[in-house]
């Protein structure tokens, strides 16, 4: 049976809940890019990407029976899983962070087009541009450089309340920009 070109995302949730490999197909061929490019953001080029991707998508299939459409969308989840999966593996002891990632000089920041990735096909850097300097600069240590909140605040020499109430309104602005 050949895979369907398109699914809504209704009938993909219900077909990867019931373990259906051809959507499962669908999602990688669809998605596997976009993720790719977030977890080199993160953890850099290389095998390690591509292994982390693979966990990724097989976390998705172990854990498909968790996502809940009210609560998002499924490429939102997905991209939660992602990133959780990369920044893990950081975290692990598995590689050191410092060895193999570019680390940002204190007191700068990415900005402009040096977080663009390969999601750009979906419109994030669109949506992110709208966002305010100082709310933009947040989303993008915390999803593309895979940087906590503690280590953002250090970053940026401000306040760990301040990173925390600007993540919160950056994120309230993209519910608005999205909606």
């Amino acid at each position: 049976m050949p895979t369907k070109s398109i699914y809504t995302e209704e009938e993909l949730v219900s077909l990867l809940k019931s373990r259906d490999q051809q959507a499962y197909s669908y999602l990688y061929d669809s998605y596997a890019a976009a993720f790719y490019g977030v977890i080199q953001r993160i953890v850099g080029e290389g095998e390690e990407a591509t292994d982390i991707l693979q966990e990724g998508f097989v976390k998705v299939w172990k854990s498909i029976e968790q996502y809940d459409v009210s609560k998002g969308k499924l490429f939102t989840w997905m991209l939660n899983i992602m990133r959780h999966v990369a920044i893990d593996y950081l975290r692990s002891g598995i590689r050191k962070k410092e060895q193999h990632t570019d680390s940002l000089e204190p007191g700068k920041h990415v900005n402009g087009n040096e977080t663009q990735t390969k999601v750009d096909h979906l419109g994030l850097r669109n949506v992110l541009d709208k966002l305010k300097e100082e709310h933009r600069v947040i989303i993008e240590l915390a999803y593309y450089q895979g940087y906590t909140q503690e280590e953002i605040s250090k970053e940026l020499d401000i306040p760990l309340g301040t990173v925390k109430s600007r993540a919160r309104q950056a994120l309230t602005q993209l519910r608005q920009i999205l909606n």
